[in-house]
């Protein structure tokens, strides 16, 4: 009798038998879902009193009163009696304490930055601010609408007269020009 070696499917019969069997579990309809049953109209029966085994002996004469552990000292009960205030009782002290609050100057101030420098700023899509200088950089973008405070996080620009690269809606918010501008002069504190 000569040998017979057992035949085994391929990989790729086995990978599509067993998405087959993962298709299967996965459809609904074949593992026994029905649709969602009709809206039927509720039994009056279902509206009953429900009465609990345990607290059917008990009325609220019978319930007793929490323990007294329990109860706070200046608590009100039904024998509780309020007083009046005496006429002459002062309630609040006529004159207010003075207190010594120390003086401080208003107004606020940004630290100092390393350099400015000011030149021509662009835009593009990539979402990052983009300047020739190390990651990490915190940087202030005036124009003349505003400043904003950023990291540098990508290195640009190629062209020697732009200093800056900004993402698209950062350049608008301190440009003040129309969308068609595709410069705007700016003054850049690093920081």
């Amino acid at each position: 009798m000569p040998y017979r070696r057992a035949v085994r499917p391929s990989r790729t019969v086995a990978t599509a038998a067993l998405t087959a069997a993962f298709a299967l579990g996965a459809l609904p309809g074949l593992v026994g879902s029905r649709e969602p049953s009709r809206e039927q109209p509720l039994d009056a029966v279902a509206m009953r009193d429900v009465i609990l085994a345990t607290a059917g002996d008990r009325s609220i004469d019978t319930i007793s009163a929490p323990d007294p552990a329990f109860a706070s000292a200046a608590r009100l009960d039904p024998s509780s009696v309020f007083s009046e205030a005496a006429p002459g009782a002062v309630a609040a002290p006529a004159v207010r304490p003075k207190i010594k609050v120390p003086t401080v100057a208003a107004g606020w101030d940004w630290k100092a930055p390393r350099y400015t420098m000011t030149g021509y700023a662009t835009f593009y899509d990539h979402g990052t601010t983009a300047m020739r200088l190390p990651r990490g950089t915190i940087v202030v973008i005036c124009g003349s609408s505003g400043c904003l405070e950023r990291v540098v996080n990508d290195y640009g620009p190629i062209k020697a007269i732009r200093i800056v690269d900004m993402y698209r809606p950062d350049f608008f918010r301190i440009c003040g020009c129309g969308w068609w501008s595709g410069t705007t002069w700016v003054t850049v504190s690093v920081y």
